[in-house]
C-alpha cells in the first residue's frame, strides 16, 4: 500500500512537472497574428478574462482561457492596466501578459502649433486618427470646466508643443496637460518681467504675447515688435494691429482685410479701441512669451512688413509713411 502511494505521488509530481513544462512552453511560444502589427484596447474596468477576449477578437490567435489562467497562475491577473496596446510578430503569451500588467501602452503624438487659434486646436484633436474625440459636441465653456480651467475664454490658454498620448485616449487629457504647461510657463516668465512693463497681470502678458506671435515673421524681430506695442500701451496709443481685427471677424474674414473691417468696432478691433483686446488671439510660443514680458528697449512706435518676413521699424508717423510707401506701395518718397 505504501509503495502504491509513493508511486502515485511520483506520478503526480511528474504530472505537475509536465504541466508546468507545458505551461512554460506555451507561455514562451510566439503567437500567430492576423497582421504584422495588432492594436487592441483594454477598456477601463476590464478584468483579465475580458482583456483576453478582446485580444483574441483583435486578431491575436490566443486561447483566451489559457491566457487568463496563465496570468492568474503568474500572479498578474489582478494587475492589468487599461489602455491601448500594440503587439508585433513574435509576441508570446507571457510577454503579452507582462505588457498588460506593466501598462506598456502604445503611444502616438500630436503637435500643437504656435500661432494656432483654439478652433484650429480643436480641429487637430478631433480629427486625429488615433485620438478619441471626447471634445466633440462640447462647448468651449464645457471643455474649460472639464480640464479645471478657471478662465471664461479658451483662446491662448494652451502651450504649443508636441504631446505624447496613449492611443485611443481622449483629447481632453492633452488639453489639460497643455493648459497646465501654459500656466507654469506663464508664471515663470511673469516672474522675470521687466519692472517697467505696462501690463497688470500674467493674463495681459499672454494677450500681448499672442499678438507678438501673430505679428512676427522673423524670430529676431520679436523683441522689437513687442517694444512697439509696449511703447504704445505706455502712451495710450491704439495698438492698431491687424491680427486682432481678423480674429474678431471670425468666419466672416475671407483672407482680405478691408478698410470697412478696420472701421467696424468690436472688442478685438485695436483700431477703434485703445489698450489690449479682451483675450489672446492665438497660442503664443515660449519666444513670444519672453518677448512680451521683456521687450527690447526702443523708441519705436510703428513697424511694417518688408515683404520678406522681416519688419521695418519707425519712430514717428512720417518715417512710417515712408516705409509704407517703400514696402507696401512699392514707391519711394524723398
Amino acid at each position: 500500500m505504501k509503495r502504491l502511494l509513493v508511486r502515485l505521488l511520483i506520478l503526480a509530481i511528474f504530472a505537475l512537472a509536465a504541466m508546468a513544462l507545458a505551461g512554460w512552453w506555451y507561455a514562451q511560444r510566439a503567437l500567430p497574428l492576423s497582421a504584422p502589427v495588432i492594436d487592441f484596447t483594454v477598456e477601463r474596468g476590464s478584468n483579465m478574462r475580458q482583456a483576453a477576449r478582446a485580444i483574441r477578437a483583435a486578431g491575436v490567435e490566443v486561447d483566451s482561457d489559457l491566457l487568463y489562467w496563465l496570468a492568474r497562475l503568474g500572479g498578474k491577473a489582478e494587475r492589468i492596466k487599461a489602455g491601448s496596446y500594440e503587439v508585433h510578430t513574435g509576441v508570446t503569451p507571457w510577454s503579452l501578459i507582462l505588457k498588460l500588467s506593466d501598462g506598456d501602452v502604445s503611444q502616438s503624438s500630436v503637435v500643437l502649433v504656435e500661432g494656432w487659434t483654439f478652433h484650429q486646436l480643436r480641429q487637430a484633436l478631433e480629427s486625429h486618427p488615433e485620438m478619441k474625440p471626447d471634445t466633440a459636441g462640447l462647448s468651449d465653456a464645457e471643455i474649460l470646466e472639464r480640464i479645471g480651467a478657471s478662465e471664461e475664454h479658451p483662446e491662448g490658454l494652451f502651450f504649443p508643443d508636441t504631446y505624447l498620448f496613449d492611443k485611443r485616449s481622449g483629447g481632453l487629457a492633452v488639453l489639460a496637460r497643455a493648459y497646465q504647461a501654459m500656466q507654469h510657463r506663464l508664471a515663470d516668465v511673469w516672474e522675470e518681467r521687466d519692472p517697467a512693463l505696462p501690463l497688470k497681470s500674467p493674463y495681459e502678458a499672454l494677450i500681448l504675447a499672442s499678438i507678438v506671435e501673430k505679428e512676427t515673421g522673423r524670430p529676431e524681430d520679436r523683441g522689437l515688435v513687442a517694444s512697439v506695442f509696449a511703447n504704445r500701451l505706455r502712451i495710450g496709443m491704439p495698438l492698431q494691429t491687424d491680427p486682432t481685427v481678423i480674429y474678431g471677424l471670425g468666419p466672416e474674414f475671407d483672407g482680405r482685410l478691408r478698410r470697412r473691417h478696420l472701421d467696424t468696432d468690436h472688442p478685438w478691433n485695436t483700431y477703434t479701441r485703445r489698450g489690449l483686446p479682451p483675450t489672446p488671439i492665438a497660442m503664443p510660443g515660449p519666444a513670444a512669451l519672453r518677448a512680451a514680458v521683456r521687450p527690447d528697449e526702443s523708441d519705436y512706435l510703428y513697424f511694417v512688413s518688408r515683404g520678406d518676413g522681416s519688419s521695418e521699424f519707425s519712430r514717428n508717423l512720417a518715417e512710417h509713411n515712408r516705409a509704407v510707401d517703400r514696402f507696401i506701395r512699392n514707391r519711394s518718397t524723398p
